[in-house]
């Protein structure tokens, strides 16, 4: 177990890296990209948005959201966030990097995605005003599901990156956050 952290930490950013890198146009969010182990697969956490929410309504991402005034430190909105989202601790959560800062397209925020290692078996208590599903993938399966799909947004066409796992979409930043995370530990994915 300690070669997986010690993997993924020298290929991730360090988080005070990830801090000073400035995306300008946007408004300062966090995310917490919970990695696990079990069976010997690394597998991720990630939420299906409530579908009456007013932004990414029913869109899968991973627990995260604005940071709140005297915030300073956006490792401490992931953690929070994904505190009240998912019910997980944040002293259940070992950081252990970053990736790059992500832009949203629409809705104009910069997100900042935290990557933590946690142990597997966790019991979820989702947020019922946010959070309809808490989906734990395999990121091999996630990885094999990646195509650019044709998807229609507001009655508008576009073609995207996507990964698709069952009946579970990923696309957007998130699937943008899953690009940078796949590129960084596709050398040693396939030996855990």
């Amino acid at each position: 177990m300690g070669s997986i952290r010690d993997d993924l930490r020298g290929v991730l950013l360090a988080p005070e890296e990830a801090l000073s890198l400035d995306v300008h146009g946007g408004t300062n969010a966090a995310v917490l990209v919970p990695l696990y182990v079990e069976a010997g697969e690394l597998h991720a956490v990630l939420t299906r948005r409530q579908s009456d929410m007013r932004r990414h309504a029913g869109e899968i991402s991973f627990p995260g959201g604005r940071a709140e005034e005297g915030e300073d430190d956006l490792r401490t909105t992931a953690l929070r966030e994904t505190q009240e989202e998912i019910g997980l601790a944040p002293e259940a959560v070992e950081i252990l990097g970053a990736l790059q800062p992500t832009p949203t397209v629409v809705t104009g925020y910069v997100i900042y995605p935290f990557v933590g290692m946690i142990d597997p078996g966790q019991v979820w208590t989702a947020s019922e005003g946010e959070v309809a599903e808490v989906i734990e993938l395999p990121l091999r399966a996630l990885l094999a599901g990646y195509g650019r799909r044709r998807l229609i947004r507001r009655g508008l066409p576009f073609r995207t990156d996507t990964y698709v796992v069952g009946g579970h979409l990923v696309w957007g930043a998130t699937a943008r956050i899953l690009a940078d995370l796949f590129d960084r530990i596709g050398p040693f994915l396939d030996r855990i």
